[in-house]
């Protein structure tokens, strides 16, 4: 059995969990991930050698859209996850993955759709369910500002973004008590 440590940044407190996972890369295992039904939390389904153990993600709402952080550790990144139409993912000065990065939408013709704060993006990928549209996204990490314009989404197709700074400037992590 493999232990996994779960970080994740929730309301200023850093929350490790633990998965007892099975290796979700071999013998057949699957992750999945679906919306609850009360549309208030993203769950995890992980197989293990002891049964199937769950793993809740928030699930926040702006207006009609809705959309949730992921991408920490092996077993977030290996999970099947519904079909938002349009998934971020954020990386920084050689590292693979950042998290804390303030997310903005605007629809080519329109205002702005939705604003992710950072503390809801807890993870290195954010997923989005948005409308069909042409979307421009604007992603601040350290205050430096990434732009992506021109993005084409359509509901049921996941378009996968990347948005790239030279450097990490990732907000540091709270001091944690002993």
């Amino acid at each position: 059995m493999v232990q996994r440590y779960l970080m994740r940044l929730i309301g200023g407190c850093v929350v490790v969990s633990l998965a007892l996972a099975a290796d979700v890369s071999a013998g057949g295992s699957t992750v999945v991930a679906r919306v609850l039904s009360d549309e208030e939390a993203v769950e995890l389904e992980i197989p293990t050698e002891i049964g199937v153990q769950k793993e809740r993600l928030p699930l926040y709402r702006s207006g009609t859209v809705r959309y949730f952080s992921a991408g920490i550790g092996q077993v977030e990144r290996a999970a099947h996850y519904p079909p938002f139409s349009l998934k971020l993912v954020f990386t920084a000065g050689g590292k693979p993955f950042v998290s804390g990065v303030t997310v903005t939408l605007r629809q080519k013709k329109g205002g702005t759709v939705v604003t992710v704060p950072q503390e809801h993006n807890t993870g290195p990928w954010l997923f989005i369910d948005l409308p069909d549209g042409i979307y421009g996204v604007s992603a601040t990490l350290g205050g430096v500002m990434q732009q992506v314009n021109e993005l084409k989404v359509r509901r049921g197709h996941v378009i996968t973004q990347h948005v790239r700074w030279a450097e990490d400037r990732s907000p540091a992590l709270p001091a944690q008590a002993e």
